[in-house]
């Protein structure tokens, strides 16, 4: 167990967080993970930590790609857990996109953070509350996608046809997060 001065991610956290752009809710989220350190990294050391997701976006930005998340019941980016062996957040953010989408070739639009949304969790959840800190990136349609274990299905949607049933606030969130794209 590392202490929270010696924890690289967290220091990672903090700069990404501090050179994001003025997002809505950025100094609600540097006070969470300053005030609970280690705690709002990691599954399992609190009710509420972060989380890192991606939402992919084709090369033209018409299409995003989604997961239909298994323990939510509704349609997402892709996203999880941050795990010890991620050196950065946003190492995180593909680890997760690449687990959870099968896609091998993404890249990130921007190394910024594109998106802050808490929300809280009930039903098959385990956790209180997830920190969601998004980035933004690019892969080709064409390529080859795997539904892992974790959703019931992964396919990409026109910016203009997205699927009922989607988490609460993804549109929104979609349509910001593609902004970097222009």
């Amino acid at each position: 167990m590392h202490s929270d001065s010696d924890d690289p991610m967290l220091a990672d956290v903090l700069r990404a967080l501090e050179a994001a752009p003025a997002l809505g809710n950025r100094d609600a989220y540097l006070a969470f993970v300053r005030g609970h350190g280690e705690a709002a990294l990691w599954k399992g050391l609190a009710p509420e930590h972060l989380t890192a997701s991606t939402f992919v976006f084709s090369p033209d930005g018409a299409q995003v790609l989604l997961c239909f998340h298994r323990k939510g019941g509704f349609w997402v980016q892709v996203g999880g857990h941050l795990e010890r062996e991620d050196a950065t957040l946003a190492d995180a953010a593909l680890r997760e996109a690449r687990e959870e989408s099968g896609l091998e070739d993404l890249a990130l639009a921007t190394p910024s953070i594109t998106d802050l949304d808490r929300h809280e969790l009930a039903g098959a959840f385990k956790c209180r509350a997830h920190w969601d800190i998004g980035f933004t990136a690019v892969a080709e349609p064409s390529a080859r996608i795997v539904v892992s274990e974790e959703s019931r299905d992964v396919r990409w949607f026109p910016i203009d046809s997205l699927p009922g049933g989607l988490a609460p606030g993804c549109a929104r969130r979609i349509e910001a997060a593609r902004q970097v794209l222009r």
